[in-house]
């Protein structure tokens, strides 16, 4: 039996594909010794629905020869499905009140941001409807918060796209009226992100090398455009 990591990305991994992919394209094909979910002449998608960190050897070797497009989709719109033990039994079904930020592919980016810079790659965030599928854990030990776990996710539709073809791309998210210079926390307000997410974020940012840190306020490091002057319009 495939583990819970699997399982979680198995439905939403294979309706992406079939979602992403176009006449001609060979799906699962083998180049440079890995299985790669589209091949589109010489150039391959992959789907990434979980972490990146795992995917750096395989990125690192495909992209020595062929243009490589990375997608992942983030969750504007998710319905939380309950089941009974059986995993086939529905026990209710509502819809979450949280919303997907396209910025959350940072979190996972952190792993190799200075990779959006190759000029044979390309990063795609998809927005997406989903419904989220969660089961009793069999065993659950006495005072555990989580009771249930995921066990699967179904796209129920695409409702948009971002393609970064490059770090300045990554730019498109910095809100007009955001303060130059700005700290992590006038980011995270300005875009309603958690605050360890703004941090990755602007972790990212400058290792792509579009943002550097300019000085400090109090404790908190001041971030601004590279090579930008904070007076300038």
């Amino acid at each position: 039996m495939a583990g819970i990591g699997t399982l979680r990305e198995t439905s939403l991994h294979a309706s992406l594909k079939d979602w992403y992919a176009q006449p001609g394209d060979e799906l699962e094909a083998t180049l440079d010794g890995y299985v790669v979910d589209l091949r589109r002449g010489e150039s391959v998608v992959e789907i990434q629905t979980g972490h990146f960190s795992a995917m750096r050897p395989k990125l690192a070797r495909l992209l020595e020869s062929r243009p490589v497009r990375l997608v992942y989709p983030v969750a504007a719109e998710r319905w939380i499905v309950r089941l009974a033990a059986d995993r086939r039994t529905p026990l209710g079904r509502r819809k979450s009140p949280r919303r997907g930020n396209p910025a959350e592919v940072f979190g996972q980016l952190v792993s190799f941001p200075e990779l959006l810079a190759h000029p044979n790659f390309s990063l795609e965030v998809v927005l997406i409807r989903e419904e989220e599928a969660r089961c009793p854990w069999p065993r659950p030990k006495r005072g555990w918060r989580r009771q249930w776990r995921v066990v699967d996710r179904r796209l129920l539709g695409v409702t948009g796209s971002l393609v970064l073809a490059g770090p300045s791309d990554c730019l498109v998210w910095l809100p007009a009226d955001l303060p130059r210079p700005f700290t992590n926390r006038e980011l995270s307000r300005a875009m309603h992100l958690k605050s360890a997410l703004a941090a990755q974020m602007t972790y990212c940012l400058r290792r792509m090398g579009v943002l550097a840190a300019v000085g400090r306020q109090g404790r908190a490091v001041l971030h601004d455009l590279n090579g930008a002057n904070p007076c300038d319009d």
